[in-house]
């Protein structure tokens, strides 16, 4: 058998046996050594971005036998990793992640950090809401970069919520508050001058063919209709309603990106460049929503 001696005998090994395994990488990190990396590092109880310079510590064969126990389980149960570490970074912060919710892994995570400039153009924010909001990532994210904002996460699902709150309590996010609600359907009244969504968008064909590491995620979070829009169409319809007069939405459709450009090519959406390139979200102002309203609401209506 091959005798891991040193942390980086073991991240090495790791990402072979995965590699070889065929696993399926998304949640957090896209590559096997990278997964291997937070695999090593959590059953080491070494923090998640320890310096190379340890590379070459020695295990001890305790040690050795908690990796490959982590490795084994990857493998056999194909649990994404955040879940067997029970940790997701997600814009330089750290959440607790369980089968309750979607592993963040938004790239929203790169606007917030941004402050989500130059989009908001300098307007003034006092309210944001993070519709969707699952383990609370974005919206506590959101509070945590701008604490002079009111913040509210809003979601469908307890477990959910409960796991948000759970990452509330971590990250002390006083300035953030989660609610129950179907998308807008319990918040009457109120107004927010940004809001962020990271809605389900994957279609019932992707949904069903999704490797097995997707099954361990709630399927709430993920199936959206036909042409993974059905949630997306009913935010755009009714986001002017919970909009100050220069509001902005800001919402994450992934693939569904050409499927909505196509039914609203005449909506004005301005579709975000990334690092990486461009990842299926877009920025609209209330006013275009307004202004193209009755198009949108008969598609969505169509949905229900």
């Amino acid at each position: 058998m091959f005798e891991q001696v040193s942390i980086i005998d073991l991240i090495r090994h790791g990402g072979s046996l995965f590699a070889e395994a065929g696993l399926t990488f998304g949640h957090s990190y896209d590559n096997a050594l990278d997964e291997a990396t937070q695999l090593v590092l959590h059953a080491l109880h070494m923090p998640h971005d320890l310096s190379p310079v340890y590379g070459q510590s020695r295990v001890t064969t305790q040690e050795k036998a908690k990796v490959l126990a982590l490795f084994e389980r990857r493998i056999r149960e194909r649990i994404p990793a955040a879940y067997l570490t029970g940790e997701a970074w997600f814009a330089g912060l750290s959440f607790k992640s369980d089968p309750r919710a979607l592993v963040p892994r938004s790239p929203i995570a790169e606007l917030i950090e941004a402050g989500f400039e130059p989009w908001l153009g300098g307007r003034e924010v006092r309210r944001a809401l993070d519709l969707c909001t699952g383990s609370g990532c974005i919206a506590i994210a959101t509070g945590h970069y701008h604490p002079d904002w009111e913040v509210h996460g809003i979601d469908i699902s307890d477990d959910a919520l409960a796991l948000a709150a759970e990452n509330k309590a971590r990250l002390h996010a006083d300035n953030v508050e989660f609610r129950k609600s179907d998308l807008f359907g319990s918040l009457d009244g109120e107004v927010y001058d940004l809001i962020v969504t990271n809605p389900p968008y994957v279609t019932h064909d992707e949904t069903d063919a999704l490797p097995p590491e997707y099954a361990h995620e709630p399927e709430l979070g993920l199936r959206a209709g036909d042409d993974g829009l059905d949630l997306a169409l009913k935010i755009m319809r009714d986001a002017p309603d919970h909009l100050s007069e220069h509001g902005l939405l800001i919402c994450e459709v992934g693939e569904a990106e050409r499927a909505l450009a196509q039914l609203l090519p005449e909506v004005p959406m301005a579709w975000i460049e990334f690092k990486v390139g461009q990842m299926g979200i877009f920025v609209v102002e209330r006013a275009d929503l307004v202004e193209h309203r009755e198009r949108i609401k008969a598609l969505a209506d169509a949905r229900n």
